[in-house]
């Protein structure tokens, strides 16, 4: 009786994977189906693996290009056709405006635009273009977060920038420095008041240590100091029993 039902549910199985075959064959997509039969009785588990991918379209295959281009040359970008129609002159950060609640803005920028996969609706100036890659190297690009009058780095309040991206930049644009990509503004300090000669106190020789001898106090106001006869009485009344005779 066993034998039977097995025969009935291996041509069950093998049903099912021909069923499943014609019909994905009918509508454009060939997989390979992949099935585990349990005992009889119990269904079927099966596993599809498929192997054709959807043909991408030319807008697709062009961004994936410009962006492995720029991903290793990011200030090419800020040279190229598309940057100039879409930002001109102006910096990357000048028209953006936060989509926010209320007449109030925040008053701060969100931690993080895009979290996993996912991407909020109205992302910050770096965020919402993926050709804008934040490098030591991007000059023109961190000198549109500097300063030109004191040399600070722009508030991310006022360019609108994530959190995230702004410690970024903030890295970056000490990184250019140090490599001397970027000018860095030193005050000016004016000295013409100062003191260069030897002969004030602070360069002077030290003089030498006073010699104690014995019987004189180290400090020659502790010899002149009189205690008053009141607390000291008192003192000696709580410390009489340790006092030395």
């Amino acid at each position: 009786m066993a034998a039977p039902l097995r025969s009935i549910g291996r041509l069950l199985c093998r049903t099912n994977i021909l069923y499943q075959s014609l019909r994905e064959v009918r509508g454009g997509h060939v997989s390979l189906p992949v099935v585990r039969c349990h005992r009889v009785g119990s269904p079927c588990v099966q596993v599809y693996r498929s192997f054709c991918t959807p043909a991408s379209s030319d807008e697709d295959v062009a961004a994936t290009l410009a962006l492995s281009r720029y991903k290793d040359r990011p200030w090419d970008y800020l040279e190229s056709e598309e940057y100039i129609d879409r930002y001109g002159s102006k910096p990357v950060w000048l028209d953006y405006r936060r989509n926010h609640k209320g007449g109030i803005p925040p008053q701060k920028t969100r931690k993080t635009c895009i979290r996993g996969d996912k991407t909020c609706g109205n992302p910050c100036p770096i965020c919402r273009d993926p050709n804008v890659i934040i490098h030591y190297q991007n000059v023109k690009l961190l000198q549109q977060f500097v300063s030109p009058y004191t040399g600070l780095v722009l508030d991310s309040t006022r360019t609108g920038v994530c959190m995230k991206q702004q410690k970024q930049l903030n890295t970056a644009i000490e990184t250019a420095r140090d490599h001397g990509l970027i000018p860095v503004q030193v005050p000016h300090v004016d000295f013409s008041g100062e003191d260069y000669s030897n002969s004030h106190a602070a360069v002077g020789k030290t003089p030498p240590p006073t010699v104690v001898k014995a019987g004189e106090p180290w400090y020659q106001w502790y010899g002149s100091m009189v205690p008053d006869e009141r607390e000291l009485a008192r003192v000696k009344k709580i410390y009489k029993s340790y006092l030395k005779q």
